[in-house]
């Protein structure tokens, strides 16, 4: 009964609850951010908001599968995805927010996830957690940028005086 209650709270979100989550103008203020953030580092910074699973993960959650591995299994995906593997110093981070069962993911490239210890990731998660749950969707998610942009600065900072490329779209990706 909890797979069906699951999928119907799923299905039931959409990428209208997304915009009420995360409005246009708040997702051109990350957008300009996520720009500010990266002219400070050589990274690339991507947000993306989903209101809910596709049915192909939903059926995956189980005894073997717990939640938290499609959530992570899905942030995979979008990393892919957005081509944010495929960075020059292979230095780029998703932040990740599953509207539907209140999940946050932060991955990050290898170039960076070697350098960064995992619980300071978790960490992270757990703050953005709290603004979110308070509500604070753009605070929360601001602060979360600039979390990652200091650790992307003390890791890989911007090369003075270099003309920086800007490898991915910094606009909020909103399903």
């Amino acid at each position: 009964m909890n797979k069906l209650i699951r999928i119907l709270k799923h299905r039931w979100l959409d990428a209208s609850d997304t915009a009420r989550a995360v409005p246009d103008d708040m997702a051109e203020r990350l957008a300009r951010r996520v720009a500010a953030s990266e002219g400070r580092h050589s990274g690339e910074v991507r947000l993306c908001v989903e209101a809910a699973l596709p049915l192909s993960y939903l059926w995956r959650i189980g005894a073997d599968t717990p939640l938290s591995t499609v959530v992570r299994e899905r942030a995979l995906t979008w990393f892919g995805r957005l081509r944010i593997w495929d960075t020059e110093h292979n230095n780029g981070v998703l932040v990740y927010l599953l509207l539907a069962e209140h999940a946050i993911e932060i991955v990050a490239d290898r170039g960076l996830a070697r350098r960064v210890d995992p619980a300071e990731w978790q960490a992270m998660v757990e703050r953005l957690g709290a603004r979110l749950h308070a509500g604070a969707f753009e605070d929360g998610l601001t602060q979360a940028l600039e979390e990652v942009s200091a650790l992307l600065v003390a890791q890989f900072p911007a090369d003075a005086g270099a003309v920086r490329r800007n490898e991915l779209s910094d606009s909020v990706v909103r399903r």
